[in-house]
């Protein structure tokens, strides 16, 4: 064939900027294009020959090669699939509109799937020009009588095309690298790339170096291949210690056995080793996976040492095809850090990591890979169309993990509790962001009690009316004021003024009603007020991450009949003592006393003082803000409204304290001594220790106070 010169088939002239700043975000991808084109050739190739319209050579491997030269700066992809005749480049090449793979399939439609099929041999082919002043490709076709054909362009429109010299069928391509892309000519850097979007794809990958020094490696004689290039044949005497213990071993007849063999080895060339997996764990059947095979294949793609939890492998063939393996991580932070991160493939080559528009929001949290041949992609394969197909496809993925979940409840109750703190948080925000997930999850939520044991919101709200419907008997023939304070305990209506003045009938009082459920938020610092709830019988739950405050209020708007109070929002009825009728006059005038003292030694006029008769006398003081008023100020921090007074919202803490302590006592009856202003600012520090962290200056004055205290005991 004559030197053939020529125009490339495009609709303008610019469409190499295009490809070089828009097309695709990422210009390493232009190695998974030219390793996809590869995989495409061969995968034809493998498919004429099962029709008949190829024979396979005897001993046939597919593979693709990868050559880089930091001394030539290039970087050559070889493939030994179906090559291309002179017509076939003319109209795969230089037509840009066209694309290789759409055309075979079109032939062959009644013949195979399009799922076979990777990449399409157009555009992915001029992502190499991101990187390259000038691309060769130097083509066989299988087709009997084929000329080799060699075609080079320097990334203008024009190219030029002539006879070539190739011997093998299959394609070569060139990319002569320009000076901003010289690192791919690096072997490292080309192998970091290579294992980014072609760990999985379905035809081994070799990564070599020109020129490089052979390197050897010496195995056992019998591990020889046909394959193999023999450097020399080597004989390894016995270790000293094995020959001596064999030598001086007898037999029964109480001769000497033989000396051991010396060992026969042999030193070869190294063998290639392919840097991926033909055949990923995904595409198997769950049943042949094993457990290490699971975990083995979580390490080696998301570099984890831990072991993850649990995992679902997804095996979908219709409507749609979808394969794939989700796997929850251990976490140890709180959920604001958690990062997960899930690859998406097509066909087992990659595309991205954590495409929102496939992947629900809620599971980002969770480490997989999911394959789904049938995602509609853009021109460049790096973003998907947002479509109803790739809605459908978010919905089954939410649903499987949902199905997982609810399974692993009712089937394995033991290990779903072992793993709840791990997995609560993503379950939590996926009911907040899917509500077709939160539907199917809300029988299978479970919160941990005070004991550390597991309840579902059923069983919590069934103890808490039963301690109702105890309290309501135990408070039968009570007065009237009496009754208005058991009904405190563990029920209060939608006005807390109104209820003790305006009787409503029975049957509107039922519908106000509300359960009230405890919870604790750090087990550490309200540990007071677990102690003391602990020791009237009474029961909390511990909800300890960040997400747990939108959670409630979701848990509040689905079921109108519950209310949800931290433990320090108010002081439980059955935590204090009756004050008997003969004794609530001077009772009310020592609390008025008490509040007179603390406002004055703490210079707050406006500070909020409860005086209560506790049933731990040692708990001499404590702090309380009411529900509403604490999620006021936690939304004001959120808005970045932390700076603000908090009184101005009524979200202030109030100070009780217990008439029964002697610290109190000795207060109301020693209102001159000295020492009332160091106690009762220690009490107003220790009370709100318990409830909240103390700023810095509160901190350092607290302890420079208890030094001052300890001082005093020393006098």
């Amino acid at each position: 064939m004559a030197v053939k010169k020529g125009n490339l088939s495009i609709d303008s002239e610019n469409i190499f900027p295009i490809i070089k700043k828009w097309v695709y975000s990422d210009h390493d991808i232009f190695v998974r294009e030219m390793v996809s084109n590869g995989c495409d050739a061969i995968t034809k190739l493998k498919k004429l020959d099962m029709m008949g319209e190829y024979e396979l050579p005897e001993g046939y491997k597919p593979k693709i090669e990868v050559i880089v030269s930091p001394e030539d700066k290039t970087m050559k992809f070889i493939d030994n699939g179906l090559g291309m005749t002179a017509d076939e480049v003319e109209e795969y090449i230089t037509q840009i509109a066209f694309s290789g793979a759409t055309q075979f399939l079109e032939k062959y439609k009644d013949k195979t799937t399009e799922d076979d099929m990777i990449g399409h041999f157009g555009l992915g082919f001029y992502s190499a020009f991101m990187v390259a002043d000038e691309v060769q490709i130097d083509t066989l076709s299988y087709k009997e009588g084929a000329v080799p054909v060699h075609w080079a362009s320097q990334g203008g429109t024009e190219y030029e095309m002539q006879d070539g010299s190739k011997t093998t069928v299959g394609t070569e391509i060139t990319l002569f690298l320009n000076e901003d892309s010289l690192a791919f000519a690096n072997e490292y850097r080309a192998r970091e790339v290579l294992e980014k979007y072609c760990s999985f794809m379905p035809v081994e990958i070799f990564l070599s170096k020109a020129n490089a020094e052979p390197e050897y490696e010496t195995i056992n004689e019998e591990d020889l291949l046909d394959t193999d290039t023999v450097i020399e044949h080597i004989e390894e005497a016995p270790a000293a210690d094995d020959s001596s213990d064999e030598s001086s071993s007898s037999d029964d007849s109480g001769e000497k056995s033989e000396k051991a063999e010396p060992k026969k080895k042999v030193k070869i060339v190294k063998r290639p080793v392919p840097i991926n997996d033909i055949h990923p764990l995904w595409g198997k059947n769950p049943s042949e996976c094993t457990k290490e095979e699971y975990i083995d294949f979580y390490r080696k793609v998301f570099m984890d040492y831990k072991e993850p939890l649990f995992w679902i492998h997804l095996n979908m063939d219709y409507p749609f095809n979808l394969k794939g393996i989700l796997y929850f991580p251990k976490i140890n932070t709180e959920y604001e850090s958690i990062e997960g991160t899930i690859k998406l493939y097509n066909n087992q080559v990659f595309i991205a990591d954590n495409i929102k528009e496939v992947i629900p929001e809620f599971l980002m949290v969770l480490k997989g890979v999911i394959d789904c041949p049938d995602l509609p992609l853009n021109v460049s394969r790096s973003a998907l169309q947002n479509d109803g197909f790739v809605n459908k496809v978010a919905d089954y993925i939410s649903k499987k993990v949902a199905d997982k979940l609810t399974g692993m409840f009712k089937t394995d109750r033991e290990n779903y509790e072992k793993y709840w703190d791990d997995i609560s948080p993503f379950i939590k925000f996926g009911c907040l962001k899917d509500e077709k997930f939160g539907e199917k999850m809300k029988d299978s939520m479970i919160y941990k009690n005070l004991d550390h044991k597991y309840l579902t919101l059923d069983d919590i709200i069934k103890e808490s009316k039963g301690e109702t419907e105890a309290d309501g008997e135990a408070a039968e023939g009570a007065s009237d004021g009496e009754k208005a304070d058991s009904a405190a305990t563990q029920t209060e209506s939608g006005s807390g003024d109104a209820r003790t003045e305006d009787k409503a009938s029975d049957d509107s009082e039922k519908e106000e009603e509300k359960t009230s459920i405890y919870y604790v938020t750090d087990e550490v610092q309200q540990s007071q007020y677990i102690n003391m709830f602990k020791a009237q019988g009474q029961d909390a739950i511990i909800l300890t991450h960040n997400i747990d405050s939108a959670f409630v209020t979701y848990l509040e708007q689905k079921h109108p009949d519950i209310q949800f109070l931290r433990i320090d929002a108010d002081v439980h009825e059955s935590l204090k003592d009756e004050v008997a009728e003969e004794e609530k006059e001077s009772f009310q005038k020592t609390a008025d006393s008490l509040v007179e003292i603390f406002r004055k030694e703490l210079g707050n006029d406006k500070l909020n003082v409860k005086v209560e008769k506790l049933k731990d006398d040692k708990v001499a003081s404590m702090a309380v803000l009411s529900e509403q008023d604490r999620r006021m100020a936690e939304m004001m921090k959120m808005y970045g409204m932390s700076g603000m007074d908090p009184s101005m919202f009524g979200s202030q803490a109030t100070l009780v304290l217990n008439a029964n302590h002697p610290l109190v006592q000795f207060l109301v009856e020693h209102k001159r001594s000295k020492n009332v202003p160091i106690i009762c600012k220690q009490l107003y520090d220790l009370a709100m220790l318990a409830h909240k962290p103390l700023s810095p200056e509160e901190m350092t004055a607290f302890v420079q106070r208890s030094n001052e205290i300890m001082m005093l005991l020393t006098k």
